[in-house]
């Protein structure tokens, strides 16, 4: 008998809308902006130092090395987040009444979910907001209710768990980086990487190139992720 999955923690960028509106793309490059000025470095020049510090002081997010490397100060912070996500950024992103019907199908179960993201909370808001899901999610982890530490952290699943109340385990985390998925495996949790264009075919572990692929994923022993009959909790 498998334990119940008692919450789903959903990832937002590229993986509850798709890659292929470029929004990372374009964020990216706006960090490549600001890091430019901030460094006072050619931009491939301050991007290359960019990727040597995160890889070489396991950071999750560029915020977290400028912190703690480059003497980034808390109002410099909030100007390279208001860089990164300007109020016009998710325009282009359409209502999605796939998506929601979707999330009202695992809310049917009794099964509650939230946000976990290294995003800040205006983009997120932004976000559910174009595709007309924000009212189905309970919680909203972003940037700075985790304290400015990103995924994979086990120090931050830790914490969101913590809050949740509820085991690694019984907690399915749903997100399009194999890096943040793979962390969250190493404590134990349940976790499933959304590879929709199938970047990553060797990734070992549930694998999805959709949403609605989560009702039909099965444990080694055949039986379902989602019974058809829940017994799951409700928070």
């Amino acid at each position: 008998m498998h334990q119940p999955i008692e919450y789903i923690l959903f990832d937002l960028d590229n993986t509850l809308y798709s890659s292929s509106w470029e929004l990372e793309e374009a964020a990216s490059d706006r960090v490549n902006d600001f890091l430019t000025g901030y460094l006072q470095l050619p931009k491939e020049e301050a991007w290359a130092l960019r990727k040597e510090g995160i890889i070489k002081g396991g950071y999750g997010t560029t915020v977290e090395w400028l912190r703690a490397e480059k003497g980034l100060t808390d109002e410099e912070m909030e100007n390279y987040f208001a860089h990164m996500h300007p109020e016009n950024e998710v325009d282009i992103l359409p209502p999605d009444p796939l998506l929601r019907a979707f999330l009202l199908s695992i809310s049917s179960r009794k099964i509650p979910f939230g946000i976990l993201t290294n995003s800040i909370m205006e983009h997120v808001q932004r976000v559910l907001e174009r595709l007309k899901v924000r009212d189905l999610f309970t919680v909203i982890f972003d940037m700075r209710k985790n304290g400015y530490i990103g995924k994979p952290s086990k120090l931050l699943y830790s914490k969101v768990l913590n809050e949740l109340g509820i085991s690694a385990s019984s907690c399915l985390f749903i997100d399009d980086v194999p890096y943040y998925i793979e962390g969250y495996l190493k404590i134990g949790g349940l976790g499933v990487l959304f590879d929709e264009d199938n970047r990553h075919p060797e990734f070992k572990g549930f694998r999805i190139q959709k949403l609605e692929e989560l009702l039909s994923l099965r444990w080694p022993d055949g039986d379902l992720l989602f019974p058809e009959k829940c017994t799951c909790k409700k928070n």
